[in-house]
């Protein structure tokens, strides 16, 4: 699967790694269109290929009161709308059989979510769109695993499959990424850091999600150093406040200094 096949993509000629990011779920018009407008203008002057991020609804909760989304049609269409303004590619993930086609009429990428890379109907529903499919390693499976999830995509006639790290559970509460994976994987097909979500400390008492936003750097780097494809990382200009996943999603603000100093590391592990 080669970047440049995507459509709107970006900046294919240089040696970046790509970006998907963008806010964990989609709360409204505004904020989204605030969100991107922001990294399109980071990621055009770095020169790297992106891909806005945003969940049109979140199915996977601890609790059944937490923010699930505004409604799937209203937040796929605001994804249109980001893509079409800001003439970049979009993502976001499905959880359904019946999410896949509804979904692809809006966006260029389909997630399959960590928890759900296993299931079989979903992942050919996927791939049988002729989108890319993002599948997310499951957190309960090893980087040789995934190959069989690859191969599912390939068997219902796509090769537009990437493989996301989104970290290994170490314990009840906590996550690691096993940087030697990353290879193993590249085996398979494009490989992509998930760096916020690595830093998730799930099963709280409180049934909320919690996380290390203090360490997005520190994986981000080891990420660039051991020669990602892409990177993932969740952001928002008022993550105190983000209805999904903010205890570990980057500030706005931190963006572009975190991708200035990543794309001059990039720059020295290409020379070697």
């Amino acid at each position: 699967m080669k970047l440049q096949d995507i459509p709107k993509i970006k900046h294919t000629s240089n040696t970046n790694f790509f970006l998907l990011c963008g806010p964990c779920a989609i709360e409204g018009e505004d904020m989204a269109m605030r969100i991107a407008e922001k990294v399109v203008n980071i990621t055009n002057k770095l020169e790297i290929p992106y891909v806005f991020k945003g969940s049109f609804k979140k199915a996977n909760r601890s609790r059944i009161d937490s923010f699930t989304g505004i409604g799937d049609e209203k937040a796929l269409e605001i994804l249109a709308k980001v893509s079409e303004k800001f003439d970049v590619p979009t993502v976001t993930d499905i959880h359904e059989v019946s999410d896949a086609a509804k979904a692809a009429q809006y966006v260029d990428v389909l997630q399959i979510p960590a928890f759900l890379v296993r299931q079989t109907d979903l992942v050919v529903a996927a791939a049988q769109t002729g989108k890319v499919v993002n599948l997310k390693k499951g957190q309960f499976m090893s980087p040789e695993a995934m190959k069989h999830a690859v191969q599912k995509v390939k068997d219902a006639g796509s090769d537009k499959a990437w493989i996301t790290d989104r970290g290994t559970m170490f314990g009840y509460q906590d996550m690691i990424v096993d940087f030697r994976g990353i290879p193993t994987m590249k085996q398979y097909a494009p490989v992509v850091l998930d760096v916020t979500h690595s830093l998730q400390q799930p099963n709280q008492t409180a049934g909320v999600t919690g996380g290390r936003p203090d360490m997005i750097e520190t994986i981000a780097r080891a990420g660039v150093v051991n020669n990602i494809d892409g990177l993932f990382i969740e952001t928002h200009f008022d993550p105190a406040n983000a209805k999904s996943d903010g205890a570990n999603m980057l500030h706005l603000d931190n963006l572009e200094g975190l991708l200035t100093r990543l794309v001059e590391i990039k720059k020295l592990v290409s020379s070697f």
